[in-house]
C-alpha cells in the first residue's frame, strides 16, 4: 500500500435495517457515506458466503455462492434473461452444482449430503440427471437469486468506489464438510470411504483458547489439488477478487501447515501438524489475484517459516493491539513500536472481545501498561485507536464496536463456542455526532 489508510471492520449483517440481518440495501449505502465523511477508505467485512447452521460465515456451504439473505430488499426486480446468461457464462463452473446441492438439501429436510440416498450421495450420473429434471424449477430459482446477489453487490461496490472506499473481503481457508464443494469434488478433501472426514481442522491452544479450537471443517488433499494445477483454488481466488479490492486469507498458517485433529477426537489437543502446499499454491493465488491486495492472517503461535512464506510473496501480515499489553516483553510483536510496514494493525478482530469488554476483564497490570501509553482525557478505545493509527502499519482497521465504545454484549464471536455469535448489530441511534467526529479527528491525525 502506497498510502496510509484507516479501515472499519463491520460485517454487512451488523448494519441497521428492518430484517433479521443487515443487507446490501439503503443502509449499506448510508454506511459508505459515513465512512467517507470520517476519511475512512477501507470497509472490511466477514465472508459473504452462506453461513452454517450456527450462522458462522467461516464454515460455509459454498466457497463460491453469495448469501442471498444479504440481497437488497428495496431492489426486488428480478434479473433479466440476458443478465442471467452473462453471469452464467462466467460462473457455470460452480453455480449449477451449488444450485443442485442446495435444492437437494431442501428436498432432504436439510440433512447433510452424506445422509442423502446413496445414488445421489455418490453422484451417480442417472441420479444426477433425474434430480436435475425433478428439481429444475428450484435450481433455476437459486440461479436467479445468485445473479440478483451479484447485481446488488456490484451496485454497492461501484458506489463505494465512487466514494473512495475499498471493499475488504475475507477468504476462509476451509469450507464446511456439508458443502457443495465437498459433495461435488470429494477427491480434493481428506475423507474416508463413506465420505466422512478422516481428520478435521482446528488450532492447538493459543491466545484465543487454552484448549485449542476444533473447527470441524475438512482438510484438503493437497496432492490432489496440485495434480489439478490448483484449479479449484484458482477459480475460488478469481471469484473473491472479482468482488473485493482487498482480501484477507483467514488462517494463513494452514498453507504452511495445518492442525489435523482425528475426526473422533472431542478436543483440539489431540491433533498434529500436517504440511501444507506452501509456495506452490501461493504462486498460483497471487498470479490470479493480480492487483488485488492479499493480506495474510498470521495470528496466534506462528513459526518463523510462516512469516517467511508471507514475506516471500509480498503479503501483509496482521498485528492486534489487544495482545500488546499482556506482558513486559519488549519483543512482543504486537507492541505498537514493533509493528512493521508489512503489517495491518487492529485494535481487535471479530474473534476478540470488544476493547471495552477486554478492558473490563483486564488485570491492573495490563490497564497500567495501556494507561502509560494514554493521553489525558482518552478512553481505552481512543488510546488503542490512536496507537493503531500512529504505528508503522499502512492500514489501521478499527472494529465498529470500538468506535462506538461498546462492551461485551457487542462481541461478534467467541472462538470455540457455537451459541450467541455472529448476531451483533448496531442502530443509527448508537452513533452520536460527537463520537463520530472524534473518531474522524483520530483518523485525520
Amino acid at each position: 500500500m502506497a498510502d496510509r489508510r484507516t479501515g472499519v471492520l463491520c460485517h454487512i449483517t451488523s448494519l441497521p435495517g428492518e430484517g433479521t440481518v443487515g443487507t446490501l440495501g439503503p443502509d449499506a449505502f448510508t454506511f459508505v457515506d459515513l465512512l467517507e465523511q470520517a476519511g475512512v477508505t477501507v470497509w472490511q467485512m466477514l465472508p459473504v458466503t452462506p453461513p452454517d447452521e450456527h450462522s458462522s460465515p467461516y464454515a460455509s456451504t459454498s466457497a463460491f455462492a453469495g448469501w442471498t439473505a444479504l440481497c437488497d430488499p428495496s431492489l426486488s426486480v428480478a434479473p433479466d434473461d440476458q443478465m442471467i446468461a452473462t453471469w452464467l457464462s462466467q460462473n457455470s463452473h460452480w453455480a449449477w452444482d451449488w444450485a443442485l446441492y442446495d435444492a437437494l438439501k431442501a428436498e432432504n429436510d436439510g440433512a447433510s449430503w452424506t445422509k442423502w440416498p446413496e445414488p445421489i450421495r455418490h453422484r451417480q450420473v442417472e441420479a444426477l440427471q433425474a434430480a436435475g429434471t425433478r428439481l429444475a424449477e428450484q435450481i433455476r430459482e437459486r440461479i436467479v437469486e445468485q445473479v440478483r446477489f451479484h447485481r446488488d453487490w456490484m451496485i454497492l461496490r461501484h458506489y463505494a468506489a465512487e466514494k473512495g472506499v475499498r471493499l475488504f473481503g475475507d477468504l476462509p481457508i476451509f469450507v464446511a464438510h456439508d458443502s457443495a464443494d465437498v459433495w461435488t469434488r470429494p477427491h480434493l478433501f481428506q475423507l474416508d470411504e463413506d465420505g466422512q472426514p478422516s481428520v478435521v481442522a482446528g488450532v492447538p491452544p493459543d491466545y484465543f483458547s487454552e484448549n485449542g479450537q476444533r473447527w470441524g471443517t475438512v482438510l484438503y488433499d493437497w496432492d490432489a489439488h496440485k495434480a489439478e494445477d490448483w484449479t479449484w483454488w484458482r477459480l475460488r481466488t478469481a471469484r473473491i477478487c472479482e468482488m473485493f479490492d482487498m482480501v484477507r486469507i483467514d488462517h494463513f498458517r494452514g498453507f504452511e501447515s495445518a492442525w489435523a485433529i482425528p475426526a473422533s477426537a472431542s478436543t483440539a489437543k489431540e491433533g498434529e501438524w500436517q504440511d501444507g502446499p506452501g509456495a506452490d499454491l501461493l504462486f498460483a493465488l497471487t498470479e490470479v489475484a493480480g492487483p488485488v491486495e492479499i493480506i495474510a492472517e498470521d495470528l496466534g503461535i506462528i513459526p518463523e517459516s510462516v512469516i517467511e512464506l508471507r514475506r516471500c510473496h509480498g503479503l501483509l501480515g496482521m498485528a492486534v493491539l489487544h495482545f500488546a499489553f499482556d506482558d513486559e516483553n519488549p519483543d512482543n510483536p504486537h507492541r505498537p513500536e514493533n509493528i512493521g510496514s508489512d503489517q495491518i494493525v487492529y485494535t481487535g478482530t471479530h474473534d476478540n472481545d470488544t476493547t471495552m469488554g477486554w478492558w473490563q476483564d483486564s488485570s491492573s497490570e495490563r490497564k497500567q501498561r495501556v494507561n502509560s501509553e494514554g493521553l489525558s482525557g482518552e478512553s481505552p478505545c481512543d488510546t488503542l485507536i490512536r496507537l493503531a493509527a500512529q504505528s508503522s502499519a499502512p492500514l489501521a482497521v478499527i472494529p465498529m464496536q470500538d468506535i462506538l465504545e461498546l462492551g461485551k454484549l457487542a462481541r461478534m464471536n467467541t472462538p470455540g463456542t457455537t451459541g450467541g455469535n455472529w448476531s451483533w448489530r448496531f442502530d443509527w441511534s448508537d452513533i452520536s455526532v460527537q463520537r463520530w467526529e472524534r473518531f474522524a479527528q483520530l483518523v485525520k491525525r
